[in-house]
């Protein structure tokens, strides 16, 4: 299995995780937090696929994950609109350390399923 292989089904599984957790209501602090763990490793996992995607079929090799979600808006591989979204879930990935925080972790678990969606889209558009 060549490694854009890997990332995607890496990508996929975390994304079966996330889903099982995300749009609940009522959901308890721990099914909380346990969903943002999971959002964490997902978006790594996607934009880590994103990665491996560009580097195989563009033969573009991009360090960051807002570097892969402009390179997808360069070649039509993302919508603007959905690039935006992308971008504001990355910045909700490297704020998800402070879980602690309650009104954050909060804002972020609400946050999730449509984020869950737009890594299903961006992941499903990345066919081999």
């Amino acid at each position: 299995m060549d490694r854009l292989d890997e990332r995607l089904k890496i990508a996929r599984q975390a994304l079966r995780t996330l889903k099982e957790l995300v749009g609940k209501s009522p959901v308890s602090k721990i099914e909380r937090d346990a969903a943002i763990q999971r959002f964490e490793y997902t978006c790594e996992a996607a934009w880590k696929a994103g990665q491996a995607f560009l580097r195989h079929h563009e033969g573009l090799d991009i360090g960051s994950p807002q570097g892969v979600i402009r390179a997808f808006l360069q070649i039509h591989g993302i919508e603007e609109a959905d690039a935006q979204l992308a971008m504001a879930m990355i910045d909700d990935h490297n704020l998800a350390v402070h879980t602690y925080n309650e009104s954050l972790a909060d804002a972020t678990y609400q946050r999730l399923e449509q984020y869950a969606q737009l890594m299903e889209k961006w992941i499903g558009s990345m066919r081999v």
